[in-house]
């Protein structure tokens, strides 16, 4: 009888290994991207402002944006003596329309270890965004053992407009020590169906570097993870949805071609089409892009192959395929102007913060007819 078990034994860890992954081996949901309805909502004259947020700490780097639901601007950022220090903690302000409040720390290395029970290092990279409920959902990720291509993403959410957060949750992106996932730039919505969900740009940076593209459920669970076809050497793509169906991501290059590199979707990010070098340089830096509420895609880069001590926008209005001159908005030798994240208000006024000289978060408020010529 023993024996006899034994022999049975594979056969049966075989079929409840073929159960447990047979959702994930079905053709699931078609996917579509939630498109926001803005009609009747864009303000006369939206604000405008150009401040330095206040960060506590000697550096501040990769700042994210969200809308709450009463309008106030959320950012999140991480700050410490120095980028991968012990003492880095993720920080949280929000922003009336007038002035930013006193930030507070809501993500520290003490707490995410004992939220995961696992060993945490740094913390970096924080990313926002708001669902249909209000509720504010946080990725970050962390490392435990060696340099940043060993990070693992987390998970928080805030369901009182960034008040209190729930326990930090390490999501599982691979099968294999789950490690050297990443994440940079903010999600899209998903709207498939009853379940909703998001698509989280993502990247992996152990080995080799390459693009990804993260499919969660409304809970922030990985459904299914897809690699950019021919994204080498690209890290922190930057995605936005042109219609339900259709997106393009563009890419960070780190290497030597120095220029960003642009992929498309057209079935709700279920399948990319191969990434591609476009004319636009890029100093091995991270970039940001916003499609308007008049459809036109809005760029925030550096504009330059080496250097990152210009920081401009430019404009699309065909969808990615050729771009306004640049509109400098920072221009200082030897200073950083990096990392920059764009979002759009429900009154229209366009935001962008970036990280300024390594030492602080700044934040533009701006009207999109600013950024025409000669304004």
């Amino acid at each position: 009888m023993k024996r006899a078990m034994q022999h049975w034994l594979p056969l049966v860890a075989f079929i409840l290994a073929l159960l447990t992954a047979w959702p994930r081996l079905l053709p699931g949901d078609a996917m579509r991207f939630k498109i926001a309805s803005v009609a009747g909502t864009v303000a006369a004259q939206p604000s405008q402002s150009t401040q330095l947020l206040n960060n506590p700490q000697p550096s501040a780097h990769a700042a994210t944006l969200t809308e709450l639901a009463d309008g106030r601007i959320a950012a999140a950022w991480f700050a410490g003596s120095e980028e991968g220090a012990r003492d880095v903690a993720i920080y949280f302000s929000t922003f009336d329309g007038a002035r930013w409040q006193p930030p507070a720390p809501i993500v520290s290395r003490a707490q995410v270890q004992s939220d995961t029970g696992r060993l945490v290092r740094k913390l970096g990279n924080p990313v926002l965004a708001t669902d249909w409920q209000g509720h504010i959902h946080l990725w970050f990720v962390s490392v435990g053992y060696g340099g940043w291509a060993g990070s693992s993403i987390n998970h928080s959410v805030s369901a009182d407009a960034g008040r209190t957060w729930s326990p930090a949750v390490k999501m599982i992106t691979s099968p294999f020590w789950n490690v050297s996932t990443l994440v940079r730039t903010p999600p899209l919505a998903l709207d498939n169906g009853h379940s909703g969900g998001w698509g989280l740009p993502a990247y992996h940076e152990f080995a080799a570097k390459r693009s990804e593209w993260l499919q969660l459920d409304a809970h922030g669970n990985v459904r299914d993870k897809v690699r950019i076809p021919a994204s080498q050497q690209t890290l922190q793509p930057a995605v936005v949805a042109l219609d339900p169906r259709r997106a393009i991501a563009m890419m960070r290059d780190t290497g030597p071609a120095n220029r960003i590199r642009l992929a498309t979707t057209s079935n709700g990010g279920r399948n990319w089409d191969a990434a591609h070098p476009t004319s636009l340089p890029n100093p091995n830096a991270s970039v940001a892009l916003l499609r308007m509420q008049d459809g036109r895609i809005l760029l925030a880069y550096n504009p330059q192959t080496a250097n990152r001590d210009k920081l401009a926008l430019s404009i699309s209005g065909d969808e990615g395929a050729n771009w306004g001159p640049p509109k400098l908005v920072e221009d200082s030798a030897g200073g950083e102007f990096s990392y920059p994240v764009l979002l759009q208000a429900r009154d229209g006024t366009v935001h962008l913060a970036y990280t300024w000289q390594r030492r602080d978060i700044k934040h533009m408020a701006f009207a999109p007819n600013a950024l025409e010529a000669g304004k």
